[in-house]
């Protein structure tokens, strides 16, 4: 193809290197590098360029090529040569403008790389001191562009890169600047989700803050060993490279000597010593198999270089001829007091080292679960290593990784030695191709549950229930679970022999977690193996089973979620492969697994990157942090807990799942025990994605900068944090941080409530409340619509009324809540715009939806009205779920002026300045139904009076800020605001 030719291709690729930080002229530059490379002059024109892009498509190499230069400058964050946003059109037209190319050839660039319009990181953070550029790094730069080009190479899309780098920087920049004199300890925090692939980011983060001079790293690999083994094996084999570990000697002698992938030749490999090309080496304080230990005499192996003995180690004269130490480190005592002992020996003035501190699984050990108010209070182990290391070094920054940020955000913004993340909060986009907990539930789903299927429900396609028997602590259903393992092992290799895609599955995998004492892992594993062998999974009895699976489940989920992967026709077509999945799950004769601390066990290893592992796992702790289970497709889960960041860290069936996401099955029980309470785990993973969602809604919104400063930082962070379910608190109660959120403003935005009290005065107190209110109401209802995007129009009738602001306020501060302090922040912002020193609200707009059918009306006072009431059930312990409808809430934000006109005559005639939307919803609650009499009468007690309300838009309080805090400062036992 005439667009492949290598001169012009070297070419292009000589002029895009030139362009790193910034598009120039193009013709100019092609002029420019064409003059040094012979047979290119032909090439050197914009109509040359554009002729070849017009023969390609979007896999040559010429437009891969710029299809990685176009998405760096349309990601990166903040640039000197543009004002605009990045992942915009807006941006690219800016790369064009100077590259000064027609728009005939931009055009054709759009077309075969478009703008890649992805989620940026959220970042919360103080203000810092510019530092970390492309332009003043670029010539220091060997580790990151070496990992950059890793993943291109092992099939990272150009956009994945391109987010990686804008999310790395991110962190970088906010860090210290290593060569600076004034020593600066910045402490910060990384969010991602469950295994979604922090440890690509704190990769990148280690492999730029090395090549900016940074030459001590300590990596916290979390609590158990097989962490820490798996995280110092992606280091070395993505970053560290091949010649950083071998140092000389021979390649049998490595650590890896007996990994299949260093055989394969797929640790990085930089051709000779860093060292001997102009960059440093990095030296290896632990490997593969052995934590940090003791140096003893070898304490040398700590000490730096100083080229200029008279002035210190972060002077760029020293700090770039100096070689970097790297150790990955259990979090244990006795392992970081060793290393605590050692950097006190080592002559190096202690005070000069750039340091970096990974905390990978950052709310687990690392915090300090100890109130240091109280006399005599001393630091939880971990917590104070950590906290001597930040003390002994302070050049030393900290950056936690956690996909379970709340204990974090709870810590004492004035405990100095603790790891609270003062100075940043970086919320990782979703990344493309991730299975979270938003894949297993039809969170906001308008489907009625009768017409749910295995298309347009994830529950339906992903989730089967565990029904627990009544006369033992077992499930029925424990036969299928393995059955289901059995049939997704054929699809598996089904696919590896026919799916022109060419996936392959080094492994396949079932958890089986239910609890954390390993003598029950023991009992359960013989059980289980007992089960296996009985099976006949060889014979016609276990095909049948297998068949009757196949028909009903496999086959009609597959058949409308396999994202273009083969399914089999029948099971007919899939049987044969029944035998070789079996010989691959048992064919050592142990198909099962057991990963905990019982030494006694012989199957107690799962080392996922010696061999391929087709097992079924049993386990606790050890495979509930941190350590990715490969190639899981089966999950048995039993385990009950009362705080979110431990369960959502079991959701070890969450990552990605490339070529079999359709074979993805949860088995969870909906009645388990916890305590004297019995709690449904399928509710709770439900109520704990609702919890991560608002909270990284809320950073989003409030992630911008004023004038005089961010609109939070992360010390005003924990009022962000939501709560669900009512057993379910975000983290362990020794964590938990006291901090008030005293007013949310929300001008224009919809805010629904759910939390309404279950009493029968409460509920009667509210209901005569709001009764005036709805007997002002005109009963002949009207139509009011809006064109939502995505659905058209939409309409709903309502009967309307009117209400002058201070009279609603008079009405909403007598409320009555199940838990009040949940509605206060909203209560404090009616009564600032209703009455403050500057009133935003006149008026406003009450609305009662009406049902579709008209069949249910109920009287709320002694009048002969009639009201529709609807039905909602409390599904998260005693909390609703979602009370009114899209178009509902959209006509409610067009009237509060938040939306463009509706185009509809009824809700336009509602428009106007200063004026808001209340909409009431009578709930009866299923359970009370049968109360109501014929005539529509019903017990006050009974009636939910539930609402939603859109502020005027206008309505933005005083200042510009969205959110008041009280937060509580230990050092100053009192209170502090951002008002």
């Amino acid at each position: 193809m005439v667009s492949s030719d290598p001169v012009r291709l070297e070419l292009h690729s000589e002029v895009l290197a030139d362009m790193l930080s910034r598009p120039k002229k193009l013709e100019r530059a092609l002029d420019y590098h064409a003059e040094e490379l012979p047979g290119a002059e032909k090439f050197a024109t914009e109509a040359d360029f554009l002729d070849a892009l017009t023969s390609s498509n979007a896999t040559d190499q010429l437009v891969e090529l710029w299809r990685k230069r176009l998405t760096d400058w349309d990601f990166k964050a903040v640039v000197e040569w543009s004002d605009e946003k990045p992942r915009t059109s807006a941006r690219r037209s800016d790369v064009y403008r100077l590259l000064a190319i027609k728009p005939e050839t931009s055009a054709v660039l759009d077309s075969l790389i478009p703008v890649y319009d992805s989620a940026a990181p959220v970042v919360i953070s103080e203000k810092f001191i510019p530092w970390y550029t492309p332009q003043s790094q670029r010539a220091r730069s060997f580790y990151w562009p070496s990992y950059r080009s890793l993943l291109m190479r092992n099939g990272w899309p150009a956009h994945a890169v391109a987010g990686l780098d804008d999310a790395t920087d991110r962190v970088v920049e906010r860090l210290a600047d290593p060569t600076a004199d004034a020593a600066y300890q910045a402490k910060g925090l990384v969010v991602g989700y469950v295994q979604s692939g922090k440890t690509a980011n704190f990769t990148g983060v280690i492999a730029k803050a090395v090549d900016s001079g940074y030459r001590l790293v300590i990596v916290l690999g979390g609590t158990l060993n097989m962490l820490r083994e798996q995280t110092q094996r992606r280091l070395d084999m993505e970053l560290i490279g091949r010649e950083n570990i071998l140092r000389g000697a021979n390649e049998f002698e490595s650590d890896y000597a007996d990994d299949p992938d260093w055989g394969k030749g797929k640790f990085v490999s930089f051709g000779e010593m860093p060292s001997l090309q102009g960059a440093f080496d990095i030296v290896r304080m632990t490997t593969r198999d052995d934590d940090y230990k003791s140096l003893l005499q070898g304490i040398m192996a700590l000490e730096f270089e100083k080229r200029e003995p008279n002035l210190p180690l972060y002077n760029p004269k020293n700090l770039h001829k100096s070689n970097a130490r790297l150790m990955v480190v259990k979090k244990n005592k006795t392992v970081l007091g060793k290393l605590v002992t050692d950097l006190n020996k080592i002559k190096t003035d202690l005070r000069e080292i750039p340091v970096l501190i990974i905390d990978d699984e950052s709310d687990e050990a690392s915090l300090n679960t100890t109130n240091m108010g109280k006399p005599n209070a001393e630091r939880t182990a971990i917590n104070l290593k950590i906290s001597e290391l930040l003390r002994m070094l302070p050049r030393a920054q900290y950056v936690g990784y956690t996909a379970t940020p709340f204990a974090n955000v709870f810590v004492d913004p004035a405990d100095a030695e603790d790891i609270f993340p003062k100075d940043f909060l970086i919320s990782l986009p979703r990344p493309d191709g991730y299975m979270g907990v938003r894949d297993f539930h039809d969170i906001d789903s308008e489907i009625p549950l009768d017409e749910q299927n295995f298309e347009n429900s994830n529950e339906k396609a992903h989730v089967r229930d565990l029904a627990v028997s009544e006369d033992s602590d077992d499930t029925p259903d424990l036969q299928c679970v393995l059955d289901m393992f059995v049939l997704t092992a054929a699809m598996k290799i089904y696919r590896e022999e026919n799916d022109p895609r060419g996936p392959s599955f080094k492994h396949h995998t079932m958890l089986i977690n239910e609890s954390r004492l390993t003598e029950e892992h023991r009992e359960l594993s013989g059980r289980i193996t007992q089960m296996w062998w009985n099976s006949g999974y060889t014979g016609p009895a276990g095909h049948d089973r297998l068949r009757e699976l196949f028909d009903t489940d496999i086959a009609p989920v597959s058949t409308v979620r396999a994202e273009g992967y083969v399914v089999p026709r029948s099971f007919d077509e899939l049987q044969r492969y029944v035998g070789a999945a079996f010989q691959r799950i048992s064919g050592d004769d142990r198909p099962v697994l057991v990963i905990n601390s019982d030494k006694e066990l012989e199957t107690s290893a799962a080392d996922f990157d010696k061999r391929p592992i087709w097992k079924i796992l049993i386990g606790g702790q050890k495979l509930s942090r941190g350590f990715t289970v490969e190639g899981l497709t089966v999950s048995y889960f039993r385990r009950a807990t009362n705080n979110a960041s431990t369960m959502m860290q079991m959701g070890r069936w969450f990552g990605f799942r490339r070529g079999y996401r359709d074979l993805v099955r949860l088995y969870v029980s909906r009645r388990e025990s916890l305590g004297a309470k019995e709690v449904d785990l399928y509710e709770a993973f439900e109520a704990i994605c609702l919890d991560e969602e608002r909270f990284r809604e809320e950073l989003k919104k409030y992630a911008t900068f004023h004038d005089d400063g961010p609109e939070i930082t992360p010390a005003q962070v924990p009022p962000l944090v939501s709560q669900h379910l009512a057993w379910l608190r975000p983290t362990s109660a020794n964590k938990m941080y006291n901090t008030e959120l005293v007013e949310m403003r929300t001008p224009g935005e919809w805010k629904e409530f759910y939390d309404y009290p279950k009493t029968a005065m409460d509920l009667r107190h509210n209901t005569k409340l709001w009764a005036p209110v709805m007997a002002r109401l005109d009963l002949t209802p009207t139509v009011y619509s809006y064109d939502i995007p995505g659905s058209g129009p939409r309409a709903f009738e309502a009967c309307t009324g009117q209400i002058a602001a201070r009279e609603l306020l008079e009405i909403v501060e007598s409320l009555r809540w199940r838990v009040p302090s949940r509605f206060e922040p909203h209560l404090e912002y009616l009564r600032q715009i209703t009455h403050g020193a500057d009133r935003r609200v006149d008026d406003w707009i009450v609305l009662a939806p009406r049902r579709v059918r008209r069949d249910r009306s109920i009287a709320l006072d002694d009048s002969d009205r009639r009201y529709d009431w609807w039905e909602r059930r409390r599904t998260r312990d005693s909390m609703f779920s979602r009370i009114g409808e899209p178009q509902q809430s959209a006509v409610a934000r067009r009237i509060a002026g938040s939306l463009p006109s509706s185009g509809d005559q009824n809700t336009e005639s509602l428009v106007a300045d200063r004026r808001g939307v209340i909409l009431v919803y009578p709930i009866i609650e299923p359970e009370n139904s049968s109360a109501i009499a014929d005539n529509g009468d019903v017990p006050a007690e009974l009636v939910v009076m539930a609402f939603g309300f859109a502020a005027p838009a206008s309505a933005t309080g005083y200042d510009d800020r969205l959110l008041r805090f009280r937060t509580i400062d230990s050092s100053r036992g009192s209170a502090l605001t951002n008002a």
